[in-house]
């Protein structure tokens, strides 16, 4: 069973730690089963390919993913980082607030 991720995709988070510490960006993909995800512009590897008839063969720079425990949601009040709580509305419906401000982060 996969885990419950509480970074999604197209969140802005920033990296706590590595090579990529304090990049800002945008989650690309979510990874749930190896609690991964993939941030834009950050933890770029270089990745070998070869040609097809499709691109051209080469040297190619692109993200690699890096693990959930790495990154922290940024606050949309201060864009600072924050952990993410969950919490009951009316409705019964969940919805995930930063806990450095109670702002909520899904409408």
């Amino acid at each position: 069973m996969a885990n419950k991720m509480k970074i999604r995709k197209g969140d802005k988070v920033v990296v706590t730690t590595g090579k990529s510490k304090k990049h800002v960006g945008e989650v690309l993909r979510v990874m749930p089963k190896e609690n991964r995800v993939i941030v834009q512009g950050a933890n770029i590897v270089k990745h070998h390919e070869r040609q097809s008839a499709q691109s051209q063969g080469g040297i190619v720079e692109k993200e690699a993913p890096i693990h959930v425990s790495n990154v922290a949601l940024l606050d949309p009040r201060d864009d600072r980082a924050s952990r993410v709580g969950w919490k009951l509305v009316e409705g019964g419906r969940k919805i995930r607030f930063a806990r450095r401000s109670g702002e909520t982060i899904d409408s």
